[in-house]
């Protein structure tokens, strides 16, 4: 206003060619500077930046909205804007509510500002930057020079806050605030040490801003003015709320960085800030989590037009009818292959159907479980379909799982026939009513009769029962039926395989107990041919590369951890590539996204999905795609995704929430667990259809604009690590088990980039001080492998006087340390013995990054 003023009065004189009217200034810059540095110091400094501290004291470092691209490792200033409007009548609602709590409208802006960026992020701690102007006496209106400062305002929120108790909040802090705007942001952030970041802004990464000088309506003789729209090219946070008042309503835009952000996603955000707006007006004492963010067309595409379609299919036989059908028709191509043996289609049903006929002597039927402890041999094949013959349900048991382990499966489930081979048994003495050992018996199965074994099995019984990891530490086998297993097959038939020929050689990758085995043991019914990778091969990326070549193998199925390794041992430079490669079992990063993107030797499939999904509920083809981050893609036919609130109502597209499963892939449940079946598969409210469930991921998810999904963590303690479904709860209460522990946390971490591990979090039960006994961590590791599988071991312990506590009396993982770089070792330190073990060590050393290896250090 006063720069406005000024400029009219020195155009009006030199129109008139008069000296300027304007008068003296009584001080300059300088001494406003001066006169700051000596006023904001001692007691002063140390009240003003107390209060700030107060206010900041725990505060989340940076707001995870999820953003459109990938996060660079240093981000510009590069941005753009999309204009918003909101219109008069809801300006002056708006105006007439701050009114009423004693607020401003600004504070009522800010409020609807921090509730969506609270949708968002999915965080119940809201930080966000405001200006202000810093002219706080009239001795220095008249001034040139930079006053303004930066505020950092914080929004807390709970479950049941309501709009009324947000604005109150905003209230209250922006008055604290402004009576402590002196302190300059720079000296907050010296004060405060936030991690520092090139790739965010501290304290807060976006601002909200509310032009509030009046118009001073500039007019000059002989000069006709008129506003100018200037387009937005830079964006000094990664998103800005700038609004004014103007005569018809409040008027800005957003502006964002276009490193992380679409405009659609920006245009989506200020017409989100207007509908919540709205209905905070209509009701400001509802919840906050109530008020909508979505119209009514916006939710019928999440829940109808973007869900897998609808898709007719054989819901009335089984998988191995579908095979049987399929021996008949190419009884002479191969359909299991190991190295140089093979099996034909007509031979693998006859011999299925011969163990078959045993195995219904034995009682097994319907709904009758039969424990499968096999490695991924042809043996096993037909093991598998001779319990689906024979009308049981397979339970597959991990061979290389603890006895005590295995024999929890084998009793939980029930099964009172146990198929496995003698060196197996031997090692693990099972208790079973039936014990049939493939090897020994192989003499007395080869006389039984070949032919087709009838049975009463339906759709609707057990076709598999997979255990996967529990958080209160107990295993938990998940049902499915026979009528989910054919789902999967004509829902991958038309999605992963379609165009594709048949007799493929699909590689069987997965060890059995793993439920991504179960879509590639489909593939029987289609005439492919399963090429069984040996389990050493399956270790060494070179080999297995060598193995592909040698088998010419058209699908290969691995994990995300294994393909990196593949893609670094030259996989898209060797003379055969599989042509469809399928990956899945953990999330895929962006290191794997972006060569498979570019790659045109192969097309490969980003998979998701849980065991109580049947395998897999949602597909993406990475070549087919614009994305530039990893998506999990799009249901696959007869599946229904939806991602929702605490309340069971869908999210907005671009908001986070739980992923929920619906459709024909729904398992039955947890065998023997009404209580847990009840908590993770709940009615679904979307159906009209009586009984239908959703199953409740507990993953992270949201729609984008595109109408894929993005997969954004877990909403949990369970973790992936090498396609393995870990609860890390499980090993939590295996370790306390032990008596030296008395408390334990686990986590898997990443801190090399692609190379996450298990790290154990260990308090001894012995005393805290310096006398107190030291961990055995050979112990413990030794009793954790008497317990869990291989892959659930951690590759590290820590041991700590206490646990890291948050504010709330929560373990603060956040805060839990880095392990030390460390084998640890079964045996005492022994150093290399020769020039050749010294070289190899100093190998090891270099590629695990630690500081010593010895000769019987293991890892």
């Amino acid at each position: 206003g006063v720069l406005v003023r000024e400029l009219a009065a020195l155009y009006e004189a030199l129109r008139q060619r008069a000296p300027s009217p304007l008068p003296e200034l009584p001080v300059q810059y300088a001494d406003y500077a001066v006169w700051q540095r000596q006023w904001l110091a001692g007691e002063t400094l140390r009240g003003q930046l107390d209060w700030w501290k107060l206010l900041l004291a725990g505060a989340p470092q940076a707001l995870e909205v999820p953003t459109d691209k990938p996060r660079p490792a240093t981000l510009s200033h590069a941005g753009a804007s999309v204009p918003m409007h909101l219109p008069l009548a809801l300006t002056e609602a708006a105006e007439a509510l701050a009114r009423r709590e004693g607020a401003t409208p600004y504070m009522l802006l800010l409020a609807a500002f921090q509730a969506v960026l609270q949708r968002y992020s999915g965080q119940d701690d809201v930080l966000v930057g405001s200006p202000i102007a810093g002219r706080r006496h009239a001795s220095t209106e008249g001034l040139i020079g930079f006053f303004v400062n930066t505020l950092v305002l914080r929004a807390r929120f709970t479950p049941a806050l309501t709009f009324r108790e947000l604005l109150a909040q905003v209230r209250d802090t922006t008055l604290g605030a402004y009576e402590h705007q002196d302190v300059p942001f720079e000296k907050l952030v010296e004060e405060l040490h936030p991690s520092r970041d090139l790739g965010r802004t501290p304290l807060f990464q976006v601002l909200f801003v509310l032009q509030n000088t009046p118009d001073a309506g500039l007019s000059l003789p002989e000069l006709t003015l008129r506003g100018v729209a200037v387009e937005h090219t830079v964006s000094r946070f990664e998103l800005e709320l700038g609004l004014s008042r103007a005569p018809d309503g409040y008027r800005g835009g957003i502006i964002f960085s276009t490193e992380l952000f679409e405009p659609s996603t920006a245009a989506r955000l200020a017409a989100q800030i207007q509908l919540l707006l709205e209905g905070a007006l209509a009701t400001p004492d509802a919840p906050l989590t109530a008020l909508p963010l979505q119209t009514t067309e916006d939710r019928q595409q999440v829940l109808v037009e973007w869900n897998g379609a609808a898709a007719d299919f054989r819901r009335d036989t089984c998988f191995h009818t579908l095979f049987e059908q399929q021996a008949r028709r190419t009884p002479h191509a191969p359909a299991v292959i190991l190295g140089d043996s093979a099996l034909s289609y007509a031979r693998l049903n006859a011999r299925a159907n011969q163990l078959a006929a045993h195995l219904r002597s034995l009682g097994v039927g319907p709904d009758v479980t039969v424990g499968l402890c096999l490695e991924r041999t042809p043996e096993a094949i037909v093991a598998l379909l001779a319990v689906l013959k024979a009308g049981g349900a397979y339970v597959p048991i991990d061979p290389s799982a603890p006895a005590q382990r295995k024999s929890f499966v084998l009793q939980d489930c029930g099964a009172s026939v146990l198929l496995t081979v003698q060196s197996l048994a031997e090692a693990w003495r099972p208790q079973v009513r039936h014990l049939l050992c493939l090897d020994t018996e192989a003499a007395r199965l080869a006389v039984l009769p070949e032919s087709d074994v009838p049975s009463s099995v339906r759709a609707e019984n057990l076709a598999y029962v997979i255990y996967t990891s529990g958080s209160t530490g107990t295993p938990k086998g998940v049902m499915v039926q026979h009528r989910s297993v054919l789902h999967l097959h004509e829902a991958t038939a038309r999605t992963l395989y379609a165009g594709q020929p048949r007799g493929l050689r699909v590689s069987l990758n997965a060890p059995l107990f793993f439920d991504v085995s179960v879509e590639q043991l489909i593939h029987l019914a289609d005439g492919h041919c399963l090429c069984l990778l040996p389990e050493d091969t399956r270790k060494d990326p070179e080999e297995m590369l060598a193995w592909l070549e040698a088998q010419r193998v058209d699908v290969l199925d691995c994990t995300p951890a294994q393909l990196h390794l593949l893609l670094q041992a030259g996989l898209l430079e060797r003379t055969h590539v599989p042509r469809l490669v399928v990956c899945a079992g953990e999330a895929m990063d962006l290191s794997l996204w972006q060569p498979l993107s570019r790659t045109r030797r192969t097309r490969t499939i980003n998979a998701y999905g849980p065991t109580e999904g049947t395998v897999y509920a949602t597909t993406w083809c990475v070549q087919d795609s614009s994305v530039q981050v990893p998506v999990i893609g799009q249901p696959l036919p007869n599946t229904r995704a939806y991602v929702l609130d605490e309340q069971l109502r869908p999210t907005p597209v671009g908001v986070p929430g739980e992923l929920y499963l619906a459709g024909e892939g729904v398992a039955r449940g947890y065998l023997g667990r009404p209580e847990l079946t009840a908590e993770r598969f709940v009615p679904d409210p979307f159906s009209t259809e009586a009984g239908l469930r959703l199953y409740r991921t507990g993953d992270k998810a949201r729609w984008r604009q595109d109408g894929t999904l993005e997969y954004l963590g877990r909403l949990d303690f369970q973790v992936k690590v090498r396609g393995y479904r870990i609860e890390l709860g499980e090993v939590e209460s295996t370790l306390r088990t032990h008596p030296a522990v008395k408390d334990a946390v686990v986590l898997a971490r990443e801190d090399v980039p692609g190379d996450k591990r298990l790290v154990a979090y260990v308090v001894p039960a012995h005393g805290e001080g310096a006398d107190s006994p030291a961990l055995d961590v050979a112990e413990l590791r030794a009793h954790v492998r008497r317990h869990l599988p291989p892959y659930m071991l951690p590759a590290a312990f820590v041991p700590l006087t206490t646990l890291p506590l948050t504010a709330n009396g929560k373990v603060d993982r956040k805060a839990l340390p880095a392990p030390e770089a460390a084998l640890d070792s079964e045996q005492a330190h022994e150093p290399p013995a020769t020039p050749m073990e010294e070289q190899l060590a100093e190998l090891w050393r270099d590629l695990l990054r630690v500081p010593r290896v010895g000769r019987r250090d293991n890892f």
